[in-house]
């Protein structure tokens, strides 16, 4: 893991706070800046600079590819979950009569594209139990008119972790025709194995993959590349795009490729490719044991608190996020604030989100200030 030389000169911004909000934005490594500003020298190289370009792509792919669990033919980028997603749905194009299985702890970006798809399918939504996805709930949702089942690997919402073996199973045997979408952006770059088994596999880059904005990653199954191949207009997915038949037919590539509809935000992929490639070079199992017990730590001392977590954590599911809501909520987020302790307040609830980066002094100097929090509100 990361000394504490090693924490300093790779990310010497966390220094003189207590950084617990990846879940909303990554606190990027050097290594990110420097290919941000590899990307520049490069395109100050103008069009001879596209050969650099590509090449990182390529590079890009691969680290990802391994890091979701996919071969590199699998994988291709677009800019955002939310345009992947629509892609997705463009690709399967549900009908009426088709279902979609969704969850509430779905980040919006997953879920409303079939809310909103033109011909209405039926929306089958798994509900949470105290924060948690009950197996013994989803059976029901599942059916031969089921075509798509959408979930998040780990919810934003409050840090659950599906049990993706179970999950899988079950879809496989209850609706064995039905696409199965996994939404990993809040476990890309923090948990060490993710789905094997999906379909599509899609993932933000700016948070616990320690890339920046404008950058999603896209995987789609070399097995179903025709059938969820994206029907949307543009070029750079279109083979014959300045072919002399060009206006009289059109050639797609398929699969994951189908999802880079125009030129690659080449800029996010430099950095992506960095900070994956830094979380690789450090190792994830290493990253994922540490921050891990730093979760433990964080959620047992909540609990002393008298705060209950929105969710359990579960040993052999452990995701980076726990959760909580309190009746003074603002007034507690703006203490941690001004103590440069930087955490996500939305809704009600607090969100601590720890990475790879982060220590033990940052979860103690947290529930600390927490503790005195709630010391002065007894106290008045």
């Amino acid at each position: 893991m990361l000394s504490v030389e090693s924490r300093r000169r790779d990310f010497p911004s966390l220094d003189g706070q207590a950084y617990l909000n990846t879940a909303a934005e990554n606190i990027p490594p050097q290594r990110v800046f420097d290919a941000v500003n590899a990307y520049m020298r490069d395109k100050c190289d103008g069009m001879n600079g596209r050969k650099a370009h590509f090449e990182r792509v390529h590079a890009c792919r691969s680290v990802a590819a391994r890091m979701i669990g996919l071969a590199p033919e699998e994988v291709s980028f677009c800019s955002c979950s939310s345009e992947a997603y629509n892609l997705l749905a463009n690709a399967i194009d549900p009908q009426q009569e088709d279902e979609i299985v969704i969850s509430d702890l779905d980040f919006p970006a997953g879920a409303t594209p079939w809310m909103l798809w033109r011909t209405k399918p039926r929306i089958q939504l798994w509900r949470s139990i105290q924060g948690v996805l009950r197996q013994e709930d989803l059976p029901r949702l599942l059916n031969s008119k089921t075509k798509l089942v959408q979930l998040s690997l780990v919810s934003f919402w409050n840090g659950y972790r599906i049990d993706w073996p179970a999950v899988l199973e079950c879809v496989r045997r209850l609706a064995p025709q039905a696409v199965i979408a996994v939404d990993v952006t809040q476990a890309l770059g923090r948990i060490e194995t993710l789905c094997p088994g999906a379909d599509v596999i899609i993932s933000s880059t700016h948070k616990w993959s320690l890339g920046i904005h404008g950058g999603c990653v896209v995987g789609v199954i070399a097995e179903q590349a025709h059938y969820l191949s994206a029907r949307a207009g543009g070029w750079y997915h279109i083979d014959n795009a300045f072919d002399p038949d060009r206006f009289e037919r059109i050639s797609m590539k398929q699969g994951a490729a189908s999802y880079s509809v125009g030129m690659p935000n080449f800029s996010a992929i430099y950095a992506l490719e960095a900070g994956l490639s830094y979380l690789d070079g450090v190792g994830m199992n290493l990253l994922s044991a540490h921050a891990d017990r730093l979760v433990t730590r964080f959620h047992d001392a909540l609990c002393s608190l008298g705060i209950t977590p929105m969710c359990p954590i579960v040993p052999n599911r452990m995701s980076g996020i726990v959760a909580f809501q309190h009746e003074k909520s603002l007034a507690m987020y703006e203490h941690l604030e001004a103590e440069k302790i930087r955490v996500m307040h939305q809704a009600g609830r607090i969100r601590i989100a720890i990475h790879g980066y982060n220590t033990i002094d940052d979860i103690d100097q947290c529930i600390d200030s927490l503790r005195r929090f709630l010391e002065g509100v007894r106290n008045r």
